[in-house]
This record gives C-alpha cells, sequence and structure tokens, in this order.
C-alpha cells in the first residue's frame, strides 16, 4: 500500500482549532463572510436537500445562517477540533460532531447535500476526500464548497520569506501548494462527479500592517500548517522585517495595507441517470453553415 499523501499536519490544524475556539467571535469574519457567499449560491439550486452535512464547520458560521435554505430539514455540523465542535452546537443548537474531513464519517448514498466552508485546503489528500464526499451523496446529490486558492496572500507570503532568508540565512517551507480553478475542476472530474463548476472570487481585508495581518491568521487557526516547516519559533526581527518588506512593496498612500484571500467555489453532482448529459460527438443535426447562412462559409 502506498505511504499516505502528508503535506499538511492535521494534527496541529487541530490544535490550533482548538486554541481559536476559544476567541473565535473575534477573528471568524472571513468565515462568516464566505458562509453568506455559499449560503446565496445554495438558494441559487431549485433541488431540495433534506440531510445536509456541513465539513469543518469552524464555530458554526454556516449553520446559523443557512436556515431552511435549500429544504433542508436536517442539519449537521463537523469539525476536526473538539472545541470548534462545540462551539457549533452553543451557537446554532444543531446537532454537531467530531470528525476528520479526511475520514468521512457517513454511509454510502446517505446524504443529499455536503457544505464546506474554508476547510478543505487543509486536507492531504483531496482527491480522496472529494471520492468519499461522493460515495456519502445520494444520486443527485449535491457538493457545495468554497476553500482558500493559490493566490491566498501571496504578498505577505512572499516578504516572510524575503525576510527569513535576510533575518536567518535560509529559507523554510511555507507556501502551501493550495489548488487552483483549473486542478479544482479536474480533480471533481476525476472523483467521480457530475456537472462540475469551479469559479473563483477575491476578497480583499483592509490592515494598518502586516503584524495585525499575521495575528489574525493566528487568531483563525490558519497559519502555516506545512508538515515540513521549520519547527522553531520565528525570529521577532523575522517578523518585524517581514512587516517593513510588505509595506515598502505594497503599502497605500494612507500607509495601511490589503490582504487578499483567493476564494474558490465548488459545485457538482453526484451522478444520476436525471441528469442532462453531453450530446454524442457528431450526432448533431443542424448543420453550422445553414444556422450562420453564408457568413459561415466567408471565415
Amino acid at each position: 500500500m502506498a505511504d499516505p499523501i502528508t503535506v499538511f499536519d492535521r494534527d496541529i490544524l487541530k490544535l490550533r482549532r482548538d486554541r481559536a475556539a476559544t476567541k473565535a467571535q473575534d477573528y471568524n469574519f472571513l468565515f462568516a463572510e464566505t458562509a453568506e457567499r455559499l449560503a446565496d449560491r445554495l438558494d441559487d439550486t431549485t433541488r431540495k436537500f433534506p440531510l445536509a452535512v456541513d465539513l469543518g464547520c469552524h464555530s458554526g458560521e454556516l449553520g446559523q445562517i443557512i436556515g431552511n435554505r435549500g429544504g433542508i430539514e436536517t442539519f449537521y455540523q463537523s469539525d476536526i477540533s473538539n472545541g470548534y465542535a462545540k462551539n457549533a452546537q452553543v451557537r446554532n443548537g444543531k446537532p454537531t460532531l467530531v470528525a476528520d474531513e479526511e475520514f468521512l464519517p457517513f454511509a454510502e448514498g446517505s446524504l443529499d447535500l455536503i457544505l464546506s466552508n474554508l476547510s478543505l485546503h487543509w486536507v492531504n489528500d483531496l482527491p480522496g476526500m472529494l471520492l468519499q464526499a461522493r460515495r456519502a451523496l445520494k444520486p443527485d446529490g449535491l457538493l457545495l464548497a468554497c476553500m482558500l486558492g493559490g493566490d491566498t496572500l501571496r504578498d505577505l507570503r512572499e516578504a516572510l520569506m524575503t525576510a527569513e532568508a535576510e533575518e536567518e540565512g535560509g529559507v523554510s517551507p511555507r507556501v502551501s501548494p493550495f489548488v487552483d480553478v483549473k486542478d479544482a475542476g479536474a480533480l471533481l472530474q476525476r472523483s467521480g462527479f457530475a456537472l462540475p463548476v469551479v469559479d473563483a472570487d477575491d476578497i480583499t481585508i483592509d490592515y494598518p500592517d502586516a503584524l495585525k495581518l499575521m495575528r489574525d491568521l493566528s487568531g483563525m487557526g490558519e497559519s502555516n500548517l506545512i508538515a515540513k516547516r521549520s519547527k522553531k519559533f520565528t525570529k521577532r526581527s523575522t517578523l518585524a522585517r517581514a512587516a517593513a518588506i510588505y509595506h515598502e512593496r505594497h503599502a497605500r498612500e494612507d500607509g495601511r495595507i490589503h490582504a487578499k484571500f483567493q476564494v474558490i467555489y465548488l459545485t457538482a453532482w453526484a451522478p444520476d441517470e436525471s441528469q442532462p448529459k453531453p450530446l454524442r460527438r457528431g450526432s448533431g443535426q443542424v448543420s453550422l453553415v445553414d444556422f450562420l447562412g453564408d457568413d459561415a462559409q466567408k471565415q
């Protein structure tokens, strides 16, 4: 059997989320924003989804606003962090469990809807996880998720790498291998989903300086989780130099900086015979020339 894929340290993820859960109300602004956007996307569907699950629920931001959208009757929340799971239960009273997204505890064909709000970018074996999700869905069940993409915080990562090289004489692994839009679509198809749609948008947040941005990332439990990262504490001088570099390169006239989070949205369906299917190649019955007239022949 091949060795499991280990890019991210999931044990540290759990510990950081447990710590973040103690002060989630101060740092959950990004999760709340993307939860609103996911819920809006669910409104675009006409299907009803009686049984739904939120994978990686954080403190229940999605569960709080989802209500009975999409015809949801039962809404389960799950998170790898016991602290976050407790927060979600208290926040909205919906059924909650502690579960790892990499090992889904759901029976095959048991769910109508799987949602996930900014959690899948820390999954080591994303193709394997998506395969599990597809199997857990009923035929014509829906996966609706968002995750951070590769353009997220590019300016901060470059500033940290430059500062570390200057202050510590080398660079440790800091750049998470997040997926891009094209890769995400391929992963959905590879996992057996039908009708996959992938798109992205950017959320830009203003900060007084890069140090405040780094504190927020720590407070959210979203700082570096690469398994091969340096286990030493980053020097204060390195952090200060990174903040200075960020300011030198990207500060606006008022001295503030902005931080860009690229959010990739995944929409895909478990296969079902009722779904529309592409026509067999060459089966068209109308000539393009007949449709466009002489203009088609001139081009």
